[in-house]
């Protein structure tokens, strides 16, 4: 016979509740210890190769055209997301036009006060809040000037537009119209000293009409912006914003285009190797790479533009010095297979 079912207990109604109680969040230092326990995972990653690097890209590199040379008059604006990616991707670009005679002129979008772990390592603070996320903005935007200044740059020839690190795609959608409030900073409007316009609100309008203020004066014969591969999302906003703007120019073809944050451990091997090639992104293989061929003194001088990054060579300086390689890479052309109109600047 089988066994009858067992009948339910009565419901304790001093250990049962309708619905099974939220768990409180964690507290803001709690949240913020873990975001940076995040971070420097992310830091070590971007740093320490997980594997031993072997290098096959060297023989694509020595084959690509080289890049065409600049020219003296020529006006060239270098379009930097962050404080040392105008470093990273084109000091050689920076001193040959130099060189030849060009005008070249730097302009920040962010002053890179988004990282947290770099303000808590660089200002010795456990749970970093968000007037040293501002003090970072603004050391880091001292840096970038003396680092420019090493390069050659006129300082009258640098322009620091301010918009929050890490906040650039918001801006380009979500935040167009309204205020965007960075939750690394607290700020809602430009604040960083020495900024172009201070006080802008951290609208997508008011970016996209300070680079056309930007284009507009400098009137650029080339302009060097990231390319829309890149991995970053701010560096692929400020592609999409450079490549609009020049459209409504009818100025394509004065683009040039780079990569800093190309793919998983690039570029391999970290750390400093002035006889290694700089070997084409895996995000952007496709792209019609130009090679930028470094001298040993143009290497020494990119090199001390990099250490001028203290904050950042603290934290990610084998990464970064990664960059200094006998070539830089430049691309005529935002997407594979595709041709601006037009002719070379």
């Amino acid at each position: 016979m089988p066994r009858p079912p067992d009948l339910p207990r009565p419901a304790d109604p001093a250990r049962t509740t309708p619905f099974r109680a939220a768990r409180p969040d964690p507290p803001r230092g709690r949240r913020r210890l873990i975001a940076l326990g995040a971070v420097l995972v992310a830091a070590a990653w971007i740093n320490l190769p997980v594997w031993t690097p072997v290098d096959r890209g060297g023989a694509r590199v020595q084959a690509l055209p080289v890049a065409p040379p600049y020219r003296a008059g020529q006006r060239v604006l270098v379009l930097s997301p962050h404080p040392d990616d105008e470093t990273l991707c084109c000091a050689a670009s920076i001193l040959q036009a130099r060189a030849a005679g060009a005008e070249v002129f730097v302009a920040w979008i962010t002053p890179g006060d988004g990282f947290e772990f770099d303000a808590a390592l660089t200002q010795r603070v456990l749970n970093p809040g968000p007037a040293n996320l501002r003090a970072l903005g603004d050391v880091r935007a001292s840096e970038a000037r003396r680092a420019v200044a090493l390069l050659g740059v006129d300082a009258r020839h640098t322009l620091m537009l301010g918009y929050p690190d890490g906040g650039l795609f918001q801006l380009f959608t979500l935040h167009y119209a309204s205020p965007l409030t960075s939750p690394r900073t607290g700020a809602a409007a430009v604040y960083v000293r020495g900024a172009l316009r201070p006080g802008r609100p951290f609208t997508g309008q008011a970016l996209e009409a300070d680079l056309r203020g930007v284009l507009r004066r400098v009137n650029p014969d080339v302009v060097l912006a990231p390319a829309p591969q890149d991995f970053h999302p701010d560096h692929r906003t400020v592609s999409f914003l450079a490549l609009r703007l020049m459209a409504e120019r009818h100025a394509e073809q004065r683009l040039r285009f780079w990569v800093v944050h190309g793919g998983l451990e690039w570029p391999l091997p970290k750390g400093l190797h002035l006889n290694g090639p700089l070997t084409v992104p895996p995000r952007a293989r496709a792209l019609p790479w130009q090679r930028v061929p470094l001298t040993p003194a143009q290497q020494d001088t990119k090199r001390r533009a990099v250490e001028a990054y203290g904050t950042q060579t603290e934290v990610l300086g084998r990464f970064m010095r990664a960059f200094v390689r006998r070539n830089e890479l430049l691309s005529p052309q935002a997407l594979p297979g595709t041709a601006p109109a037009g002719t070379e600047p």
